[in-house]
């Protein structure tokens, strides 16, 4: 199957909309932002002043979007250097084992290595992810040792 990565663009907002309802069902989430909220936040989010994120996006070969790679650069990271964060990747199971998640990688990677003083790109995946795991280790990427994840609520006090 043919893929074609590109940025995202604004009339890519409804079809991400849906892509992201897709991602939280996947994970788990059995509560789902109401369509309208997840299209104002991805506006605000990837084409606001400034923007917060950027993604790549995934078309199929029938133009319909079948994937993204959501990510923001994050400082500092060595030194006064800064990184490229991959926050989300995703593939519709249709393009998966198809080498799209290692084309946008390359992509990524290819991103990184243009931006001035960015030394690095990051990612995390679930320890319950088998399948990602296994992507990126394919792709030659070791897991790393050493940093613990917190979250904790924008709200909580």
């Amino acid at each position: 199957m043919t893929a074609t990565i590109r940025p995202a663009d604004r009339s890519d907002i409804p079809a991400l909309a849906d892509l992201i309802e897709e991602i939280e069902r996947f994970y788990g989430a059995t509560e789902i932002q109401p369509p309208d909220e997840r299209r104002t936040q991805i506006e605000e989010a990837l084409f606001g002043s400034p923007p917060l994120a950027a993604a790549l996006v995934v078309e199929d070969e029938n133009g319909t979007l079948a994937g993204l790679a959501a990510y923001s650069f994050l400082w500092p990271a060595t030194g006064t250097t800064h990184s490229l964060f991959l926050k989300e990747l995703y593939l519709r199971e249709t393009l998966r084992q198809q080498g799209v998640g290692a084309r946008l990688m390359a992509e990524l990677h290819a991103i990184a290595a243009a931006r001035p003083r960015c030394s690095r790109m990051e990612w995390m995946t679930d320890r319950s992810n088998p399948a990602a795991r296994t992507f990126y280790e394919s792709l030659g990427f070791a897991e790393l040792d050493g940093k613990i994840v917190y979250r904790v609520g924008a709200s909580a006090g």
